[in-house]
């Protein structure tokens, strides 16, 4: 069997021998995971460093912080993921996670979410990727690498054949890197899912959506895609289900806070009738009224038998389209995860959701509202639930256990190695 190292003591003296002053957060999480029982260190496990959800504030992360650990880390095999999202690491930092990358045969996932990495950083992490064969899933969320530092992600994807799940959300991107990243999809055959929300887009054309939509078309790998804030209106919604009519793998679309109408659902509806393989649809923060909601409900309520979570939160729907929405589920069995909050409710739409989750029909932990009643009048109450309920945090005491209670955790098997 083997002894799994002491990692909080070769920590201490990386740190003697480098000359670098010891991280008390870092030593925290070292002593902990040697605490740790032989499962963990049989099957790998991650280290947490999240510089957030801590009830004392820590002593977040650097570039010198880094590359001590990175020196321990080398050594041992039972480290698979890492964890470093919101702390102060820079470009200086990204070079010493290159270099820990492209020697490193272990690690399997990388959170870098909501750091200060930059353009040269992420050209520095994305040709590390050139020569990694192990990584499987990386998030740069919320670093600010731009349309630039998106090029050469592009270029990795290009290369890369082992990595599974990338997140480029609220990087900046611009259209040039998304449509070098839609481009290179086409020919990629190992990425499952990719993020792709929020870029800084000045045109109102609708490029970046057409060229994803001819990606989806000849694409049999991409389970999971997230376009949020593109400035999605008809046009390029038009274009992204003609995509999808061929397409035979994609299982989650997230198309929340675009400018989607109830007009624009028309065509989502057709859709949704032919489609076999799409299970989460988030249509979160636009804006498809009640007309948007029958359509949804129609191709729901007599066609499509394979989506199994939507997402309507706030989209100016009031009683009739949401009355709709839950006489659908009456009749669709396979839709399990409704989420309805910010929407108008009416006591129509509050009886018809509270007769739902007491049948048992709709799990309180699948839907993000809850009855109440007042003075003989029913009303629903928020839930802190919806499709990514852990997507910026996960809690700081244990793992997640009520994965029902974020779908796209629950239903989509891409998540942290």
């Amino acid at each position: 069997m083997a002894v799994h190292p002491d990692l909080h003591q070769h920590y201490v003296e990386a740190c003697q021998n480098m000359g670098q002053p010891e991280n008390p957060f870092i030593a925290h999480v070292l002593q902990e995971a040697d605490k740790s029982d032989e499962s963990r260190w049989t099957k790998g496990f991650t280290l947490k460093m999240a510089g957030n959800n801590h009830l004392e504030p820590v002593q977040r992360v650097t570039g010198d912080d880094l590359q001590v650990l990175a020196s321990v880390l080398c050594n041992t095999v039972f480290v698979t993921g890492l964890d470093l999202r919101c702390n102060v690491l820079t470009d200086a930092g990204a070079k010493h996670m290159a270099a820990f990358l492209q020697e490193d045969s272990t690690l399997r996932y990388l959170n870098l979410m909501f750091n200060d990495i930059g353009t040269s950083g992420a050209e520095l992490i994305a040709e590390a990727l050139h020569r990694n064969k192990t990584l499987l899933y990386l998030r740069m969320t919320g670093n600010k690498i731009g349309n630039k530092g998106g090029m050469f992600f592009a270029s990795m994807l290009q290369i890369n054949s082992t990595l599974e799940k990338l997140d480029l959300g609220d990087c900046d991107l611009g259209m040039e890197c998304l449509i070098a990243i839609a481009t290179a999809l086409t020919q990629n055959k190992s990425l499952k899912a990719i993020n792709l929300n929020r870029p800084l887009l000045y045109s109102q054309e609708e490029e970046t959506t057409v060229h994803i939509a001819l990606m989806l078309k000849t694409n049999s790998c991409l389970v999971e895609l997230h376009l949020g804030k593109h400035g999605m209106k008809t046009f390029g919604l038009k274009r992204l289900c003609e995509g999808l009519y061929t397409n035979s793998s994609l299982r989650y679309l997230d198309l929340s806070c675009n400018k989607i109408t109830h007009d624009d659902v028309k065509v989502l509806g057709q859709l949704l009738k032919q489609n076999q393989t799409l299970e989460i649809l988030d249509l979160n923060a636009n804006r498809i009224e009640d007309d948007g909601a029958m359509f949804l409900s129609e191709a729901l309520a007599l066609h499509n038998r394979t989506l199994q979570a939507l997402s309507v939160v706030s989209n100016n729907i009031s009683g009739k389209g949401l009355v709709a929405l839950s006489e659908a589920m009456k009749t669709n069995m396979e839709l399990s995860c409704i989420y309805i909050w910010g929407n108008k409710f009416d006591e129509a739409t509050c009886i018809a959701f509270s007769e739902l989750i007491q049948t048992g029909r709709l799990k309180s932990n699948c839907t993000d509202v809850e009855p109440y009643e007042v003075d003989g009048h029913t009303h629903l109450a928020e839930l802190s639930h919806g499709l990514q309920k852990h997507y910026y945090w996960t809690p700081s005491c244990g793992e997640v256990m009520n994965k029902d209670a974020n779908a796209s955790l629950a239903i989509v098997g891409v998540s942290e190695y």
